[in-house]
């Protein structure tokens, strides 16, 4: 069964699988759209970025990856500020002491528990994750000194460079510190 109609000058044409349509217990009918059946609309359902997006594992993984990383956000944070008010370094030295920390911490939550079916030998997962984590930390002090040069709160500049780095971060650690 299908269903056509024009809207904003272009038409428009749903169908209805009748496998579901048929089935009457109420539940949802599986609907395509014309869109669905242009040539190489599989391109992206098919590829390996498509079967990445929909396997549950990559999602508990940046699930797990995120609640390390708000915990090593924290350590980062309270570890900054804390260098920067009571030991009175600079905020680039500040922002390496906590990275350095915070990286440490975020290592360890990582490997024991977001990657732990990953487990690779500790000192080449352990370097692979120091080099991704060094390429976010050069990131992050460009965003550091961007935002604190433009007027921002050197804290508030902090939390906002992590914020910006963390997809990088993710993405290198799981497709290469961690792989399996």
């Amino acid at each position: 069964m299908s269903i056509s109609w024009k809207w904003n000058g272009r038409s428009r044409k749903v169908s209805v699988d009748s496998r579901f349509a048929k089935n009457g217990d109420g539940r949802g009918h599986a609907v395509t759209t014309n869109a669905d059946q242009r040539p190489g609309a599989d391109v992206l359902r098919d590829s390996r970025a498509g079967r990445a997006i929909r396997a549950r594992h990559n999602w508990v993984q940046l699930f797990k990856f995120s609640a390390v990383g708000g915990s090593g956000f924290a350590v980062n944070l309270v570890v900054y500020w804390f260098a920067l008010d009571y030991i009175g370094l600079e905020y680039h030295l500040a922002a390496t002491v906590s990275f350095l920390i915070a990286a440490a911490n975020n290592y360890l939550w990582n490997r024991l528990w977001t990657f732990r079916d990953q487990r690779g030998h500790i000192g080449y997962q352990g370097l692979r994750f120091l080099i991704v984590s060094v390429l976010a930390y050069g990131a992050n002090q460009l965003f550091l000194s961007l935002f604190v040069s433009l007027g921002a709160g050197k804290i508030i500049a902090q939390a906002v460079a992590i914020v910006l780095v963390t997809p990088v971060n993710f993405i290198g650690n799981k497709l290469w510190s961690f792989r399996a």
